[in-house]
């Protein structure tokens, strides 16, 4: 734990005053094993607020200390001492540190635990462990940090989403999202309209630390929305002390590390004269246009981050401000967002009451790049120029009919036009905040009583323009253009309030910890979009207003025996509004023993063994968010002024009543969790191993419904069952510890397996299961299905015959029924999208004023379908017989199967289902601390990143990284380059 000069402040002093008898206390910290010195070390009177810090060189100064009273010396990571002040007026202490940090304090539901004492599956990952780079996102910084914990990016657009599994998800079509908790409001993870992702909207340099509860018995407190894990985000707060500050700005350059292997203009060209019509080979131009290279560009970003905190009287505060701007590598998108964040925490009454109020604020102005010039790009005809010679369609070069109308089926856009011709953008501001009360009884101070109010407010607005010169396939808009706005405004309103017993039975060597508590959030959604708003004629309107309430009643019982036996019960009972009366509430408990076997005698004596716990738990969570906010309750739809029913001189509005299902109940997901957490040789070596074993019954499925049975002839029910199981390893070594030199190695595993056990009521030997997975090219056919005995998303496929040089046949397919005759019954399912294994592997070295990091991360075992192969790799999409007027491009896949016709039974061929397995260098980082160059109290480092450097892979497409499983279309993630500095003062 040395060289962490470039976080760390020098001394602190606090309301100094002159006193009789008092005296000026100086001294050094070190570290008792290698004598080094300790920065940030904090150092405070005990029973006040006065404090110091020590600097770089592990000295500090406190004034106006008495004989008596009493310095307590914290770090994070090392033992707390509580030294007694005597006639001597310097303290040399030597820190020894803790075993692994197993009294570090981390965040549960409602509370705090330590390491040594949590019974759940825990894992907490502060800020220094988290992923370094040009990140936007907060969900960024955690990708490949954590086992059980899956983070893929939507692709590289600024500010763009992510899908993120804990332990793989528990659900089918319900939400397989974690719950995010910011400061302990549950924030809404839906979205906003106008932001991609709603994570966005929190400053990453703001965050302390997250903590990930995965098992039922860490969840379970949080009932209703806790089946698919918790994610809880702490963000950093004041501290006691002068005022201190920080600031960092980092420039970042991002490029496309490659492109879609569309055919060049001359191996266009040669597959045109080989293979088309002399009508076709009329059509080609003289222009050799890479279109991927007109669409994309080099981005550029900047990050510029200030923040400022210390205590005044009983306040302690931070504030913060940042600015992020950052354009993709796909022309005209950009993500530009300014962050403010205030922490204001006290304490009252004797330190009886803790007042701690949050804030954070974000201003986002995106615009998208219309990412259909992606496909566009790839199709457009390479021999064609960027623009023509006509003035019409803005100049850009078009597929027009013979008298300059745009065709409007079967030709693709120019995709540069599509882009700039285009004004896609939103504006939205955030706001996320909570106060939150906490009273130690007067009359039993081991009585808390904890209210927390707390807010997630949003509005967005937005507009879409199309300008009047581009192309349409629209005649009617052909010289309008097309204009489209909305508008959206949601409120997440949060009230809890708990009670807290904590109480030391010395009597029976005891501890008991109790706690029940009440939860109430509502969430309001409302807005409105209007659609081709310059023609009032062709104007859509759509106006929306949606409420969900849901109010929970909880409890938790943890009891200590001989500070070696744990056990924790949780209970909650949750309500929703999405469900009728007679279904609305759920009841979620669960259960957690854990067994400290450092502490029996058998193994105290061990000096190899510092750390080794056992951990059982069980436990049931549930679910409710299907994204419709009335699935089980009758509601009705207004007519528009077309569809009136007239009534003499007069037009009455008629009412349809919407489909719902008012027998719709709770999904529950029921959890058993074994686990070992270790440390040997001083926690040289440390880990955990979990084993899990997750059955989820009363799916909230989509299904068919017979005919005359529903409003619908499909919809919501709780029909189906579903079991996860897996094994999750972490392991840490301090690799090197040495005055100058120190290295550490992390590393996780996950083995996840899911499977469907039940889709219907009566599963039948003929049923084939939930079609899934639409593709491009394949009008109204999927090729995923969720089959029981299959995990979900599993491919659907034709089995592909070759020749005998492994060529495929086309249109030839394994009679797998043996009837004679290919049909849909010859389908097979074939592999899935989700890996059997994923693992993250990182590497932290320090030498002297050095430092370096680097990040790897893989998965085993997942596949993809290739859609760019199947719907750009055949002759007829190059060469249309429907359309003689166009000629399209294709990839270089099509000179590998020389493939003519799309048909139907072509897509659906395992021939384009591939092993997408991959090893990814994702970051790498370099830094170097110049230490305080700006006067004592300052501290100034510098430091490079690169992101997205390697991608080892056998997939052929352009990306193996595909959450959906089906690749088309995706915003290439570019390659990042990033220079940054920080200065401490």
């Amino acid at each position: 734990m040395k060289n962490f000069k470039f976080f760390l402040f020098s001394v602190i002093l606090l309301f100094p005053a002159l006193m009789f008898a008092q005296q000026t206390i100086k001294g050094n910290v070190s570290e008792a094993t290698s004598n080094s010195p300790l920065p940030g070390v904090g150092i405070i009177i005990k029973g006040t607020i006065k404090g110091a810090a020590t600097d770089f060189d592990g000295n500090y100064v406190i004034e106006n200390v008495k004989p008596g009273d009493v310095l307590v010396f914290s770090y994070i990571g090392f033992n707390t001492q509580e030294i007694t002040v005597g006639s001597n007026s310097t303290i040399n202490v030597a820190m020894v540190e803790s075993a692994e940090s197993l009294d570090e304090v981390v965040i549960i539901g409602y509370g705090v635990t330590t390491v040594k004492d949590a019974t759940g599956s825990v894992t907490s990952v502060k800020a220094k462990d988290l992923n370094k780079g040009a990140i936007v996102s907060p969900d960024q910084m955690l990708t490949g940090k954590v086992a059980g914990v899956q983070i893929t990016s939507d692709g590289g657009a600024p500010g763009g989403g992510s899908q993120i599994r804990i332990r793989g998800g528990s659900s089918l079509n319900a939400s397989n999202d974690p719950l995010f908790i910011i400061d302990g409001v549950p924030v809404d993870k839906d979205g906003i309209a106008g932001i991609r992702n709603p994570l966005n909207t929190i400053n990453p340099n703001d965050i302390e630390s997250y903590t990930i509860l995965k098992d039922a018995s860490a969840t379970a407190i949080y009932g209703s929305r806790a089946s698919n894990g918790v994610i809880i985000i702490t963000t950093k707060k004041g501290s006691s002390g002068e005022l201190q500050g920080s600031y960092s700005a980092n420039f970042s350059v991002n490029r496309n590390s490659d492109t879609v292997d569309a055919l060049s203009a001359d191996q266009f060209r040669a597959y045109v004269n080989e293979n088309g019509l002399p009508s076709d080979i009329a059509l080609l131009g003289n222009a050799n246009t890479n279109w991927q290279d007109e669409i994309f560009k080099t981005g550029y970003g900047t990050s510029h981050n200030l923040s400022l905190n210390g205590s005044s009287g009983a306040f302690k505060f931070r504030t913060s401000f940042g600015y992020t701007n950052q354009s993709g590598t796909l022309k005209t998108s950009n993500l530009e967002r300014g962050t403010f964040s205030v922490s204001i925490g006290t304490a009252l009454l004797e330190d009886h009451l803790k007042i701690d109020f949050n804030n954070k604020l974000s201003l986002i102005n995106n615009r998208f790049g219309d990412t259909g010039a992606i496909g566009s790009a790839i199709s457009f005809d390479p021999t064609q120029p960027v623009y023509s010679d006509s003035p019409n369609y803005g100049g850009y070069f078009e597929w027009l009919q013979a008298n300059g109308n745009p065709i409007s089926v079967g030709a693709p856009r120019n995709p540069l036009a599509l882009l700039e011709q285009r004004n896609n953008n939103s504006h939205a501001t955030r706001n996320i905040g909570n106060i939150q009360f906490d009273y130690k009884m007067h009359f039993l101070p081991e009585l808390r009583a904890n209210l927390n109010l707390g807010y997630d407010i949003s509005s967005s607005d937005g507009d879409n323009s199309i300008f009047d010169s581009a192309t349409s396939s629209n005649l009617e808009l052909a010289t309008l253009g097309n204009i489209s706005h909305f508008e959206q405004d949601k409120k997440n309103i949060l009230s809890d309030f708990y009670l807290n017993y904590a109480k030391d039975l010395d009597a029976i060597n005891s501890s008991l910890d109790f706690m029940v508590g009440y939860s109430y959030q509502n969430f309001k959604n409302e807005g409105f979009d209007r659609n081709n708003i310059q023609d009032r004629a062709l104007t859509e309107v759509l106006d929306y207003y949606n409420e969900l309430n849901l109010q929970s009643f909880f409890g938790r019982l943890k009891y200590s025996f001989v500070d070696k036996y744990l056990l924790t019960l949780t209970y909650r009972r949750d309500g929703s509004s999405r469900f009728s009366k007679s279904n609305r509430w759920g009841n979620f408990p669960s259960a957690a023993f854990a067994w400290k076997i450092y502490e029996e005698p058998f193994i105290k004596n061990v000096d190899a063994i510092t750390n080794l716990k056992l951990r059982l738990s069980w436990g049931i969570t549930g679910q409710q968010d299907i994204g419709d906010y009335y699935p089980a309750i009758a509601t009705y739809l207004a007519s528009t002024n077309t569809a009136q029913y007239q009534f003499g001189s007069s037009y009455l509005t008629t009412f349809r009543a919407q489909p719902f299902n008012s027998t719709l109940k709770w999904e529950e997901t029921e959890t058993y969790n074994a686990g070992i957490d270790f440390g040997l040789f001083d926690n040289v070596l440390s880990g955990a191993v979990d084993a899990y074993f997750r059955k989820t019954k009363d799916l909230l499925n989509f299904i068919p419904f017979p005919g005359g049975s529903s409003l619908s002839n499909a919809g919501n029910a709780n029909i189906g069952k579903m079991e996860n199981k897996g094994i999750e390893v972490t392991l840490s070594t301090r690799a090197i510890r040495s005055d100058d030199l120190n290295l550490d190695f992390d590393f996780n595993f996950t083995y996840a397996d899911t499977e469907i056990t039940q889709l219907t009521t009566n599963d039948g030997p003929d049923y084939e299961g939930v079609p899934v997975g639409g593709f491009d090219g394949g009008v109204g056919n999927y090729i995923q299905r969720h089959t029981v005995g299959y995990s979900p998303y599993a491919f659907f496929v034709f089995q592909q015959v070759y020749d005998a040089n492994g060529k495929p046949i086309e249109g030839v397919y394994v009679d797998r029924n043996n009837d004679g005759s290919i049909s849909n019954a010859d389908r097979y399912r074939f592999e899935k999208p989700t890996a059997d294994f994923t693992a993250g592997f990182t590497t932290n070295l320090t030498y002297k004023d050095w430092n370096f990091n680097m990040a790897w991360r893989g998965n085993v075992g997942n596949y993809v379908y290739n859609n760019v192969d199947s719907a750009k790799g055949f002759r007829d999409q190059l060469l249309n017989p429907s359309f003689p007027n166009v000629i399209e491009n294709g990839v270089s896949n099509i000179l590998d199967s020389d493939f003519i016709n799309g048909g139907t039974n072509r897509y659906l061929s395992d021939y384009y289902v591939q092993e997408a397995s991959f090893i990814k260098l994702d970051n790498v980082s370099i830094g170097y601390d110049f230490g305080s160059v700006f006067g004592e109290t300052s501290n100034l480092s510098v430091s490079g990143t690169a992101q997205n450097l390697i991608t080892i892979t056998d997939y052929e497409g352009l990306d193996p990284e595909v959450g959906s499983g089906i690749d088309f279309n995706i915003y290439p993630r570019p390659r990042i380059y990033m220079v940054g500095v920080n200065l401490n003062f």
